[in-house]
């Protein structure tokens, strides 16, 4: 394997394997993902999607396989160590602390990086406050980019769905990711609201971030995404733009659809 310095890719998934009982939740999946792009994986619901981030983000062990992270093995890292190497995700469903503020959520993501310890809480007092202080302005920061600064001081579980989507890409965020991966952010939400989160994804990755989103919103995907995998049944069906992958006929084949459906 390359090092970082030798290739372009941020992540390399490489024949990652997973089975439950007899069944393979993902068999033999491999990609690659540039810096700075916008990755979809794409799949009907039990496609292995949400397995498959498992498998990257540390969730889950793989049977087989192996994850690179800016040219670096990391299969099976715990994904607290994951965050400090610069990988951040997002859940399909909702991961909050519900009895916390929205920014006391955020501050968690913040914590995840800090280099805290007993010495600077215990015996360097002005050192963690310093420390404190400016997690707490950047938490604040990010509350107004993400476009929930009216919800600040509210419990987790009094947000509307949408913003409460928004505080988990927040809190995301906090940890300084260099790639953000991000489960069905879409799902549940309105056209309106689905539309809204496009133009913020976008902005995340106009921030230098790398986002790997998984979603079963073709619609979205192909308006989002610079490059598309296409799995079903834990299994490789395609990968190309957007435009190929709508039209790909194993991808339409796993959706019951028509191009022209499929792309609309």
């Amino acid at each position: 394997m390359k090092t970082s310095q030798d290739q372009p890719f941020l992540l390399q998934v490489c024949n990652l394997h997973k089975r439950f009982g007899g069944v393979y939740a993902v068999k033999d999946i491999t990609f690659d993902v540039p810096t700075g792009i916008i990755y979809g994986i794409l799949g009907p619901n039990g496609s292995g999607k949400t397995t498959l981030f498992n498998l990257i983000s540390g969730v889950t062990k793989p049977d087989a396989g192996q994850v690179f992270f800016q040219g670096n093995e990391c299969t099976a890292y715990p994904a607290h160590s994951l965050a400090k190497l610069g990988i951040a995700r997002t859940f399909q469903n909702l991961r909050l602390f519900t009895g916390m503020t929205v920014l006391e959520n955020v501050l968690v993501g913040g914590h995840l990086i800090t280099p805290t310890n007993l010495w600077t809480i215990g015996f360097v007092q002005h050192s963690h406050k310093k420390i404190e202080a400016e997690l707490y302005d950047k938490a604040l920061q990010w509350i107004e980019w993400v476009g929930i600064q009216e919800y600040r001081d509210l419990l987790a579980n009094q947000l509307p769905y949408g913003a409460a989507r928004r505080l988990e890409i927040a809190r995301a965020l906090m940890s300084n990711p260099k790639l953000l991966l991000l489960d069905e952010p879409a799902a549940g939400m309105n056209p309106n609201e689905a539309a809204s989160l496009s133009d913020l994804i976008r902005s995340i990755r106009d921030q230098g971030v790398t986002v790997v989103i998984i979603e079963h919103n073709v619609r979205l995907m192909v308006s989002l995404c610079d490059t598309i995998l296409a799995i079903d049944h834990g299994e490789f069906l395609a990968i190309g733009t957007p435009n190929e992958i709508v039209r790909h006929p194993l991808v339409i084949e796993a959706y019951i659809g028509t191009s022209n459906g499929l792309a609309k």
